[in-house]
Parts: C-alpha cells; structure tokens; sequence
C-alpha cells in the first residue's frame, strides 16, 4: 500500500472517531430516557434448582446476537461466561449485566484455540458452550468441539455435516438429496470452466459465487454471460478461482429474498426467525412464511441436525421456494427474541418444545434495528430518511436495553473507537463500520 493510500486511511479512521464521539450527548440522552422508561430493575434471574442451574459459554462477544444470547440464558437463570480474542477485548458485551465472566481466547483459527477453551470450560465449570461463529470461526470451533467433548455440550453441527452445508455446491447436493428445491448448481475450480459453459444453450441468467467466505465479493451479484465473450473472459480472469479456492456457477434467481434463523437439536427444530433479506440489511421483523418454515424444518430433521443454521432463501414469482445457501452459524435475526426467555431452554434441551412448535418471534411484532446504522444510511441516502426514521419510531434498538445500558454506551465509545484507532495507526483502509457484528469489515478480512 502506497504511503498517500494509508494516509487516507487514517484520515478516513479519524473521522470516523470524530462523528462516533460527537454522538456521546446523544447517546446519553438515549440511554437516560431508557432507564427512565423501564422504570425499576427486573426481579433477580429465578434461582433454578440444583443441576438445572448451567454454566454457559458464549463465543464470538463482540457480536450483537451473542449480547441477546447471554441476555436470554441469564434472563432464564443461567450463568454466562462470554469469551473473545484479544482483538475485540474492549467489546462493550463484557460489561452487561448478563455477563458474570469475560475470557480472552486466541483466534479461532490458532491451533492454540481449543485448548485455550478446555482452560476456560474447566476454570469456570462451564456445562454448555453456544459458539456464536463467524464465517471464518464456525469449521475451527466444530473441531474445537471435538477436543471440549466429555467436558461439555456444544450447540453447533459437528464438522461433517458444518463443511457440507458450509460448502455452497454440497449444500445444493444435501437438499436436493431429500427433495428440496435449489437453484441450478456448477462447482467451479478453473476460469477456463466459466469460459468453456454452454450459455447458448443455457442463458440463465448465471452468477459466480465464491465457496469460502469473502466479505466484498459476496455481494457482487454480476450477471453472466456479459453482453460479449470478451466481456466474460475480463470479469472471469479477475476472480480467485482454483481448486484450493472453489467458487459456484449458480442460477441467478430473481424474485423476493427471505433470511432465516434456526437452533435445531436432534433434527428438531426448536428456535426459528424469518425475515425480508437484503444484502446490507440491518432491520428485522418477523413474517408468518410456511412453505419456507416446512423447508427448513424438513432440512434439519432429515439430516438429524444439532446446532445454529440459517438460511437464505428466494421466492419466485409463481411462489415456488429455493434455498440459495445456509450459513451454519447464528443468524442476526435472532435479535427479534430478545426478552423470551424460554429461548435457553430451547437452546439448551432437546425436548424443550414439542415438535412443529419452536420458540419464535410474533408475526407483527416491533421490527429491530441498529440506531447508529439507521441514521448514517439516511445522512447518505437522504431519500431513504423518511423510511428509516419510521422504522426507529416503531422498533426496538438492538444493544439498547434500559436495564442493561453499558453495552450501548461502550460499543459506540470504546469498542468501535478502539478497532477504528487500531486502523488509523496501522494506516489500514476499512470498508464499512459494522455496528452490529462489531467489527470493521476489510478488505480479504473475516
């Protein structure tokens, strides 16, 4: 990176600090009127009897869902310990009050991490660990589930069943296997493959899709063939493709786009959130969709699933549905649960529901959103303003909880600042701020 290149960047980091901290009177007055509407703190979490009462670790903490988590089993009377590498350790999650330990662990992908996390499942007593994955974290914490096996419960799919469905063309494999409907699949190892496809006899619309994770290029959804095979051949010749780094030739589906939530155990699925999808989205609101709940319910029964898996989804004009990939993690949506307790039990018990009835938000219930997202979308697309500023007036802010204020305050004024000051020293260039995942999303970053 050239030296004027960096000095951008840190210019860029610096602003980006600025108008955080220039938002601390807002943010006080926020957090003030909570308090003040939640009025008195809740009853103490109820004290669960002997053996009832579990020890549970949540990975991945900077991240909103695994706040809304360690709120919930709290809520239910478990003891959370919530771990994160040293990276995120001034994530603003370690000071809720649902939050009884905070644990630095290396990253996922260190050969250090799984027994870093024996140290800690044995120093705490921890019963259950609910890993709350990345992209880049869900394969290494399946392994590392493996070595915590006789030393306690983990509620993510085992490594097999995780690097197929992670696998866009095994998961395409996996659900046409059992009848369900995905769009036509091509596992693609080498540009020529693209170059060599019969498009005249199958014009799609097609579109390249990389198998390992890439935070910028999952969204570039360019259509092929391009208007000439010159065109095709520049798009293509640009692509990391080999057969160490896989992509798909998929069918290129146009029609309305679902998301999905699901905590499946012993094939059973027992939590469950659909919502409108969108590429950027950071607004979540509960649908009533049964052709997709039965998709998804038939998926992990048939397979005999135990963990988190989400599901994205398009429905055609006709109302047919297709499943365009799953992401065996957990899914942002799961911020619609927020104050349902009888979600830990959900999570942590196999006949916690009985079958066909998970733990789901209302149908019509208040949408969740991310204040400080909401806002700068609006500042950037004035035209979008009206919708947004609708949205927050009748939804529910994701971290901010009046009976559990820090987490709002230290993510806007601690934890952002801390990784934006990382990158400004380091004079690294940034994509996007991303209040709900907690991190900065860069370019080959996680």
């Amino acid at each position: 990176m050239s030296a004027l290149a960096a000095t951008r960047a840190r210019a860029r980091s610096l602003a980006a600090i600025a108008l955080l901290e220039a938002t601390l009177p807002l943010n006080l007055a926020l957090v003030g009127a909570a308090v003040l509407r939640r009025g008195r703190p809740p009853a103490e979490a109820p004290a669960l009897p002997t053996g009832e009462r579990l020890t549970v670790l949540v990975s991945g903490g900077k991240m909103t869902k695994s706040l809304v988590l360690a709120r919930l089993l709290h809520a239910a009377g478990h003891r959370v310990v919530l771990v994160e590498t040293a990276r995120y350790r001034l994530t603003g999650h370690r000071f809720s009050n649902a939050v009884s330990a905070f644990r630095v662990v290396p990253d996922p992908t260190s050969p250090d991490y799984a027994e870093a996390l024996l140290r800690v499942v044995k120093e705490e007593g921890v019963d259950v660990w609910i890993p709350v994955s990345s992209p880049a974290s869900s394969l290494p914490e399946a392994q590392a589930a493996e070595r915590l096996a006789g030393h306690c419960e983990t509620v993510h799919l085992d490594a097999e069943n995780l690097r197929r469905v992670d696998d866009k063309h095994a998961f395409a494999e996996m659900a046409a296997e059992v009848g369900l409907l995905v769009p036509v699949t091509h596992k693609i190892t080498d540009p020529q493959q693209v170059l060599g496809f019969d498009f005249a006899a199958h014009p799609g619309p097609w579109v390249l899709k990389s198998i390992p994770y890439d935070p910028v290029r999952r969204l570039d959804l360019t259509p092929l063939p391009r208007p000439t095979p010159a065109e095709t051949a520049e798009f293509v010749r640009d692509l990391p493709i080999s057969p160490e780094q896989p992509w798909i030739l998929q069918e290129l589906l146009s029609g309305t786009e679902w998301c999905t939530h699901g905590t499946a155990r012993a094939g059973r699925l027992q939590v469950y959130v659909c919502c409108r999808s969108s590429a950027w989205q950071l607004t979540y609101e509960q649908v009533e969709h049964p052709a997709i709940r039965d998709w998804v319910e038939r998926f992990v029964e048939a397979h005999g699933l135990t963990g988190q898996v989400s599901f994205d989804f398009i429905e055609a004009d006709d109302g047919t549905i297709r499943a365009i990939e799953c992401n065996p993690r957990t899914h942002s949506a799961i911020t619609l649960l927020a104050g349902r307790p009888e979600v830990a039990d959900a999570y942590l018990r196999d006949d916690a529901v009985p079958a066909g009835a998970a733990v789901e938000p209302p149908v019509g219930g208040r949408p969740t959103y991310w204040l400080h997202h909401e806002l700068w979308q609006g500042l950037r697309h004035p035209s979008t303003l009206p919708m947004r500023l609708r949205t927050i007036a009748r939804g529910t802010e994701a971290v901010l909880d009046g009976h559990d204020p820090l987490p709002f305050l230290a993510l806007h004024h601690l934890h952002l600042p801390s990784l934006l000051w990382g990158n400004l020293r380091a004079g690294r260039p940034w994509l996007k701020v991303d209040v709900n995942i907690g991190k900065l999303v860069e370019p080959a970053g996680d």
